[in-house]
């Protein structure tokens, strides 16, 4: 499905380079884009959390993988509240 954003010409042409891919480059490149997608989302807690450590951080990030229940569940209230 074509995003909105993308014209039918430029949807052609990525199509076209995913399809000359091996099935090893794509999952190197779905690794590096998952890396990408998780730096950016470490970086908006930095920002939201300036005086966070790194296992905050992770925690942080953990809960908005996992979701306020699970996250309860498997580490409990360890969080601060801020």
């Amino acid at each position: 499905m074509r995003p909105r954003d993308t014209s039918p010409d430029a949807w052609r042409v990525y199509i076209g380079i995913l399809r000359k891919m091996s099935p090893q480059e794509k999952f190197e490149r779905t690794l590096e884009y998952s890396e990408f997608i998780r730096g950016a989302c470490e970086a908006g807690i930095r920002s939201q959390y300036p005086e966070a450590s790194d296992q905050e951080v992770f925690l942080r990030l953990t809960q908005r993988t996992l979701g306020f229940e699970l996250f309860r569940k498997v580490y409990g209230d360890v969080l601060p509240h801020r």
